[in-house]
């Protein structure tokens, strides 16, 4: 199976200014066999006609009217139509390169099931990008090179929304788009992990990922920070905790103190501890702040790194490996 069918799903709303360079991407492809499923979700500008217009030109593009509002309805429906051996998504503001799909392809057809293809990615926008989104590009790229992406699975979503092919096979043993959880590329790439798919490392920028202002990850309630620590604690709770080792929170700053509320509210027991000397021996949610020093002598344990300066994290890792604690076992790093 040398040209195997992909499936390419693409919800979209509202993007009439990209919609079309989008799919002009898609269509000037290197590699020729595969299907776009675009699902219209609601769009109130000229979306959809665009897209009818494309579908009428080339009939390996297809589109739906999602029945209920969403990225998640609108996936879900998206995929039902799909008939694709392999299955990615691309979103609709975006671009691809023009080898995007065939070296995802030629990388699964050389690693088989089991495998995840992913692809670096570059951010643009009209005025330049911040350098909340440069660091980011850079960190996520870091990682994709090497094929390491779930070792920071905690930090931040470590597989580009628009930038995977999978195995259909394998998508549906993760369940696929049959979720409800926002942010839902996140809680994808999770699913990805629990199940044991492989990241296979890519060296090549394979999309572009453009930002602007109303780009729904901007806007939308369903990105904003605390779906993201819900569902990071949801996982490691699920994946990774051991509930033989003492739970240990390391931080009292805004994201410290929303996991502890969170572990309260599962009544999940935990110790607190920071570097701040102002804070130790002080009660917060009646739960006494200790010295991060007592984890030295408390050896079965597991910490969640809350802290978000760069410069501390280094030297928190420096210190928990000084412990003789191992990443991703005995400590994870939630920002």
């Amino acid at each position: 199976m040398q040209n195997p069918l992909v499936s390419i799903i693409i919800p979209f709303k509202n993007t009439e200014d990209y919609i079309l360079s989008c799919f002009t991407s898609i269509l000037e492809q290197s590699y020729f066999n595969f299907e776009v499923v675009a699902v219209n979700d609601h769009s109130t500008d000229t979306s959809a006609e665009i897209v009818h217009s494309i579908t009428t030109q080339d009939t390996r593009c297809k589109l739906f009217d999602a029945k209920k509002s969403g990225i998640i309805s609108a996936l879900q429906l998206g995929y039902s139509k799909a008939s694709g051996t392999l299955i990615t998504r691309m979103d609709s503001d975006d671009i691809m390169t023009p080898h995007k799909l065939q070296v995802m392809v030629d990388a699964l057809i050389q690693h088989g099931t089991g495998h995840i293809a992913i692809g670096q990615v570059q951010y643009f926008a009209k005025n330049g990008i911040n350098e909340g989104y440069a660091n980011y590009e850079k960190w996520l790229n870091s990682l994709t090179e090497k094929g390491t992406n779930y070792s920071d699975i905690y930090v931040e979503c470590v597989i580009p929304s628009p930038c995977w092919m999978v195995y259909k096979t394998d998508f549906d043993r993760c369940d696929g788009f049959n979720l409800t959880t926002y942010p839902e590329d996140y809680d994808l790439a999770f699913r990805f992990y629990e199940h044991g798919l492989k990241c296979i490392p890519c060296s090549e920028v394979l999309h572009l990922w453009r930002d602007y202002s109303n780009r729904t990850s901007r806007t939308s309630e369903h990105y904003a920070e605390n779906y993201f620590l819900n569902l990071k604690l949801f996982y490691f709770l699920k994946l990774d905790h051991q509930s033989d080792k003492k739970l240990v929170i390391w931080g009292a700053g805004k994201k410290g103190k929303k996991i502890a509320q969170l572990l309260i509210e599962k009544k999940v027991k935990f110790d607190w501890v920071c570097d701040n000397n102002k804070k130790i021996g002080k009660h917060i949610y009646n739960v006494e702040m200790q010295s991060y020093e007592t984890i030295h002598s408390t050896k079965l344990s597991q910490i969640i790194v809350t802290v978000a300066n760069k410069k501390e994290q280094k030297n928190i890792k420096t210190y928990l490996q000084k412990e003789q604690k191992i990443a991703n076992t005995d400590y994870f790093f939630f920002c």
